[in-house]
């Protein structure tokens, strides 16, 4: 794991989760984290080359764009996974049709759509679930309006709406919990609490003992750069929560597969950071300082 990348995380953990409350102090630490980061980002990542005296700049030639990576696969039973490039959704087919999770965008929804009524012909989508209200997970949605109800947590809509984002808005909205039953299978929808969004959900398909859970339960890995839009210690108690939860295989929006095994890794890296930042800030200790001295290396 890069350095640069635990600072970063670091930082953030200063503003976001140590129960700051105060605007002006949150703007200070902000700022210094802004700050914080570009200097780290200035030291670490490589400079682009500039044109020695009397040289003249090349101009390489275009090149064409890479073609986006797209494929489903089986999961297991009637679960199946579908990859857009580095973003994951999942889905479920049933004799009734098909429940469809994050279209991810309109092209990869157009993609997707054409293959399930290649794959699955005459079993539309009859409901499409959004794990949370970013856009680069759920953009997209009215690929599938014209067959699905479209479902999400009630924070969710309010956020799509107020946003704008560029997706079908939710027409079934629920709080807590939500079971979907179709065609003889099941999904379970729950709201934990807020992690990294105030409206992210998890989904459990439990005949296969499937876990879907976007952006707030990374495997083997750390969480997005400077967890943005976070809530750290709630986020902390979604993962408690998550880890008691019956399931064999965790499906992240981002990835390959993993295990409760995976939950309790990144929980236990969440609280051994919080707690460490936490030190810092209470013995008084800069961000530059706190980047310094908490190395989480391990």
């Amino acid at each position: 794991m890069k350095r640069w990348s635990i600072a970063i995380a670091l930082a953030a953990a200063v503003g976001v989760g140590v129960g700051i409350h105060d605007a002006t102090a949150q703007q200070q630490i902000q700022q210094q984290i802004q700050q914080g980061v570009q200097q780290l980002l200035q030291q670490t990542l490589p400079q682009q080359q500039q044109p020695a005296q009397g040289q003249q700049a090349q101009t390489q030639p275009a090149q064409a764009p890479l073609p986006i990576k797209r494929e489903i696969t089986q999961v297991k039973g009637d679960v199946y996974r579908f990859q857009n490039a580095n973003h994951f959704s999942v889905f479920m087919v049933t004799p009734r049709g098909i429940v469809a999770t994050d279209p991810i965008n309109a092209d990869a929804a157009r993609w997707l759509k054409d293959e399930l009524a290649k794959r699955f012909p005459n079993n539309p989508v009859r409901y499409l679930i959004y794990s949370h209200d970013h856009a680069d997970h759920i953009s997209g949605g009215e690929v599938f309006a014209d067959t699905a109800t479209v479902i999400a947590h009630e924070n969710a809509k309010a956020q799509i709406v107020a946003e704008k984002r560029p997706t079908a808005v939710p027409t079934v909205t629920f709080s807590d919990q939500l079971t979907l039953e179709i065609g003889g299978k099941a999904v379970e929808l729950t709201y934990l609490g807020p992690n990294h969004s105030d409206n992210s959900i998890v989904m459990r398909f439990p005949a296969e003992k499937i876990l879907f859970a976007v952006d707030f339960i990374p495997v083997k890995a750390v969480a997005f750069r400077d967890f943005p839009n976070a809530w750290i210690g709630e986020w902390i108690d979604s993962l408690k929560k998550v880890e008691v939860m019956e399931f064999d295989i965790l499906a992240p929006g981002h990835g390959a597969l993993g295990t409760v095994a995976d939950v309790k890794a990144f929980r236990g890296y969440m609280e051994e950071l919080r707690a460490a930042v936490l030190a810092q800030i209470r013995a008084g200790k800069t961000v530059d300082e706190t980047k310094a001295t908490v190395k989480m290396e391990r």
